[in-house]
């Protein structure tokens, strides 16, 4: 490819994976926060998975190309906090709805923000994983068509060298579950556009659900 191509479109070093593994240690850690009664079994169970999974895949990144095996053991580690998140949002709204507790508008508001922000970072994973094949196609320019179309894509001459990392994603899933929508980098496939509507869906929920019980809490 010419070096003429903007770096998102032909092959690079790729970027560090220091930031996924500190998002991982932060939903890990709010998992701890969360009350018994939103968790599977012990609240302890999943966040030992996760780090254990974790530094599995940390001294994989040794290797210089990536095994096939780390790309599915990554996958399965993010499934592990959407499904645990998952659980925990529907538990949450399952008491909510029913009545049952949610009558300390601190612990309610503690947990809610718990899971709205692990089901950011989940979802930032699942973006960064699967847009253009994943961080690994991507920085070997194997695919041309993304999945996200971001500013700089369109303006290539502003940083010819950039190309996108977890952060972005990070930013993306965070303005999705904040907004209800995308706001400057659009969804371009279908995958793309049914995962944001999952995330904001659940997003709208909690939040809604959390404020509207906090609020009569404190009435």
């Amino acid at each position: 490819m010419s070096s003429t191509l903007p770096a998102w479109r032909r092959a690079t070093t790729g970027e560090q994976r220091w930031p996924v593994a500190l998002a991982i240690l932060v939903v890990a850690g709010l998992q701890l926060t969360l009350p018994d009664e939103v968790v599977i079994g012990s609240a302890w169970l999943l966040p030992v998975l996760e780090i254990a999974v974790l530094v599995v895949l940390i001294v994989a990144n040794r290797f210089e190309a990536e095994p096939r095996w780390r790309r599915r053991v990554s996958l399965v580690l993010t499934a592990m906090i959407s499904v645990a998140n998952g659980f925990s949002a529907v538990r949450l709204v399952y008491h909510l709805v029913g009545g049952q507790g949610g009558d300390d508008p601190g612990t309610l508001l503690a947990t809610g923000a718990a899971i709205w922000a692990t089901n950011v970072i989940g979802f930032a994973l699942w973006y960064w994983q699967f847009d253009r094949g994943g961080p690994t196609a991507r920085a070997s320019g194997d695919r041309e068509v993304p999945d996200f179309l971001f500013p700089q894509m369109q303006s290539p001459d502003i940083d010819p060298e950039w190309e996108p990392q977890f952060v972005d994603y990070l930013y993306v899933s965070f303005t999705n579950a904040t907004a209800f929508s995308p706001t400057d980098t659009m969804p371009l496939s279908r995958w793309a556009k049914l995962t944001m509507l999952v995330q904001s869906a659940v997003s709208l929920a909690t939040v809604a659900l959390v404020v509207a019980r906090a609020v009569n809490v404190l009435k």
